[in-house]
């Protein structure tokens, strides 16, 4: 019995050390470092040491420390040889290092382990969760981690049993029962996984705190310095045609946005993020690369880029960015302040917001004004342009002349800058089509894609609208950004993707000082993604929602985030206490209200009915006392809790001794006790009483059967134990008289 006790526990310490290893494995492959064939190659590797553990076919220690020490040189030549392919330089040494790590994993799963050994690969298993932080963002991730750190916690317990178990079993001094067996023999895995809750909670009562508490020194977010989204194409300081349309062949995330306060701007959802004046029939440029620089901050930290006009149309956004290739800061139109750990922001002369880039993953605030012109003061506004103004009317030397004679035509009907602003808009949403190829071509690709191509992606469409209205003297610049991306309405956040880029254009009227947005890109290329149905776009969205709460109070829980949740805490504690205060204000005046009617002070009828009020509450209260404790005592006494307890979490050992412990204590009480050298059935055997005999069967077959009691067995020794109870005490009295 014994051997079958220690191989089955055997068994069980193996099956959780390979899980706990399996975890470790599980947290990289969610960050994507490894493809079909590496998770194929350690998923093989982790089935064939599992089925020739403790056989011939294991490695030997020699070998396996052979092999270890030769893995980091083997590595070393591989990545100089450029054996190993990565995303970017900022990957590569995370993604090396990880395939460093299951290597030298493999080797050990496959050599015969000694407990250094098993600890070599707990510390490898720890390391993967470790190094798999910084390579992804994924809600899947905490799932693995939580997943690692039960596994790990019962695989720890289940160590320590099993070298303490070996030390008792070596040493001959220590006492075995009698059956030569040591107490590993008692073990049951029921007890295993409620340890390690306990333990788990323990760790997360205490790590909670101190991970709210304590300051961040970092940028915020896991997997900082990663080289980030490639999106340079399109948001750098020179723009060629086509820059936008390679960044929409991309289905990358590159941000999650959340309106918190305030109404979406009537013309629809961008998020703004660069602006470009000069245009050279090949590439935008922006002409004013000086930045100002924008750092005074004010109430709740907040960075004023801009003034404020109007209190009425304020829009409060969070932002999730990934981390970019390029430090552009995406806002809603009209930006006016930042919230967000930047000791300073740098502004451009084209309301384009940038800051110091750290490769790491951000969130910040902003608050738009998102207040719209009415058409009819932009109808009207005839204000000529000032000297500041001439780089938006820029046009370049070589210009193709059709476009001006096309623009001509066009806005022919039109006596105002919006009139004609809005006819060329409409004439390239109903007259182009849309495309992302890369179609127009040759030294004035504007002109190809006008005359002879007539389709292209949004780019084309805005340079086509901003240069037609430069040649009828309006104003003009392209916006580089993103469209508002797909709503997810379970998590109430836009995930904004790579293939949401997009171009359109601003047109500056004077008079009222204000830039306007036009968008004359066909329908088939704006986002106007509305919610989606189906079963599996809810779980999608569903899951969407788990990875938002996991990014926004986990990845992106920085000092900002930190001071936020202190203000709520405070605010509701705040709350909490006036309510508390008007509520024992209303007591009191109803108190003082009561003594007044009891004094008489509204006549004797009114004094006897209040007098009669309160002692029918001071006896109901006293009733309710009264009957809470009576049902407490009455629980008590059925002591029903300590029976469902030890249903749930009592052992097959601890059954046994708990209800054969109580078995002897009963004859302890009337002067019987079993005598050192009598067997458990031979002091049954002298009580005399059938009851006793019973529950010794009973207490043989769980304490060294290795069987477990049933419901209704159970049930049936409390009878027993009771019926012995009452003859035990009823003998008791005849003696004594």
């Amino acid at each position: 019995m014994a051997e079958q006790n220690q191989a089955k526990f055997d068994t069980i310490f193996r099956a959780m050390s390979y899980a706990a290893v399996f975890c470790g494995f599980l947290s990289l492959w969610i960050s994507g470092t490894f493809g079909i064939l590496g998770t194929a190659l350690f998923v093989a590797v982790m089935l064939t040491a599992w089925f020739i553990e403790g056989t011939r076919w294991q490695i030997n220690e020699r070998l396996g420390t052979l092999l270890i020490v030769a893995a980091m040189p083997v590595f070393f030549v591989l990545w100089r040889i450029r054996f190993f392919s990565f995303v970017s330089t900022e990957t590569e040494l995370p993604g090396l290092l990880a395939r460093l790590i299951l290597s030298l994993t493999a080797i050990k799963l496959l050599q015969r382990k000694s407990d250094r050994d098993w600890i070599f690969l707990y510390v490898m298993a720890f390391f993967e969760v470790l190094l798999a932080a910084g390579l992804s963002i994924s809600a899947l991730y905490l799932v693995s981690f939580i997943s690692f750190v039960f596994v790990m916690v019962c695989t720890i317990v289940l160590f320590e049993m099993r070298k303490t178990d070996r030390t008792i079993s070596e040493n001959p001094l220590v006492r075995h029962d009698a059956k030569g067996a040591s107490r590993i023999g008692t073990f049951s895995m029921r007890r295993l996984p409620f340890a390690s809750v306990v333990l788990i909670m323990g760790i997360v009562m205490i790590a909670a705190p101190m991970f709210f508490l304590l300051p961040r020194v970092g940028g915020a977010g896991i997997g900082g310095g990663q080289g980030g989204v490639a999106t340079s194409s399109g948001f750098s300081d020179t723009v060629r045609l086509g820059g936008i349309g390679r960044i929409q062949e991309n289905d990358e995330v590159v941000m999650r946005v959340r309106l918190d306060e305030g109404d979406p701007p009537s013309g629809g959802i961008r998020w703004r993020g660069i602006a470009l004046d000069v245009f050279d029939n090949q590439a935008w440029r922006r002409s004013k690369a000086a930045f100002r620089e924008v750092r005074e901050k004010g109430e709740r930290d907040v960075i004023q880029v801009d003034s404020l006009t109007d209190r009425e149309d304020l829009s409060l956004q969070t932002f999730y960015l990934e981390p970019l290739d390029a430090p552009v800061l995406f806002v809603l139109p009209r930006a006016v302040g930042i919230q967000g750990n930047f000791p300073v922001l740098f502004k451009d002369a084209h309301d384009g917001l940038s800051f110091q880039r750290s490769g790491e993953r951000i969130s910040y605030k902003v608050l738009s004004d998102t207040r719209q012109t009415p058409t009819d003061v932009l109808r009207g506004d005839r204000e000529p342009y000032r000297l500041e103004e001439r780089n938006y009317l820029q046009l370049p030397r070589d210009l193709d002349g059709r476009i001006a004679v096309l623009a001509a035509q066009l806005v022919a009907g039109a006596d105002n800058r919006y009139d004609a602003a809005a006819m060329i808009e409409s004439h390239l949403r109903s007259e182009f089509g849309y495309t992302l190829e890369q179609k127009a071509g040759g030294s004035q690709p504007l002109a190809d894609f006008l005359f002879n191509i007539r389709e292209g992606h949004c780019e084309y469409f805005a340079t086509a609208m901003a240069i037609m209205l430069r040649t009828q003297g309006i104003a003009t610049r392209v916006v580089n950004g993103f469209q508002q991306g797909e709503y997810n309405e379970t998590a109430d956040i836009y995930v904004v993707r790579q293939r949401e880029a997009h171009s359109w254009v601003e047109v500056y009227f004077p008079g009222a000082d204000s830039w306007v947005a036009f968008d004359p890109t066909p329908s088939a290329g704006r986002s106007e993604t509305g919610p989606t149905g189906g079963f599996t776009a809810k779980i999608g969205k569903y899951l969407e929602a788990l990875e938002m709460i996991w990014i926004q109070y986990f990845v992106a829980f920085d000092n900002q985030e930190q001071r936020t949740l202190f203000t709520s805490i405070r605010r509701g504690v705040s709350d909490y206490n006036a309510k508390a205060s008007s509520w024992i204000s209303e007591v009191q005046d109803a108190v003082a209200a009561w003594w007044s009617e009891v004094r008489g002070d509204s006549g004797t009828a009114a004094s006897l009915i209040a007098t009669i009020y309160g002692i029918a509450a001071v006896a109901g209260a006293a009733l309710l006392i009264f009957l809470f404790v009576r049902l407490y005592r009455k629980i008590v006494k059925l002591k029903v809790w300590g029976k469902l307890l030890n249903r749930l979490y009592g052992k097959r050992g601890g059954s046994a001794v708990e209800f054969y412990e109580r078995f002897l204590g009963i004859f302890a009480e009337n002067g019987v006790v079993r005598e050192p050298f009598q067997t458990p059935m031979e002091f049954a055997h002298v009580v005399g009483i059938p009851e006793a005999v019973k529950i010794t069967e009973r207490y043989n077959r769980v304490r060294f059967g290795e069987q477990q009691l049933s419901p209704a067995e159970t049930e049936e020794v409390e009878r027993w134990l009771d019926a012995i109870s009452e003859t035990s005490k009823n003998r008791s009295l005849v003696s004594e008289s």
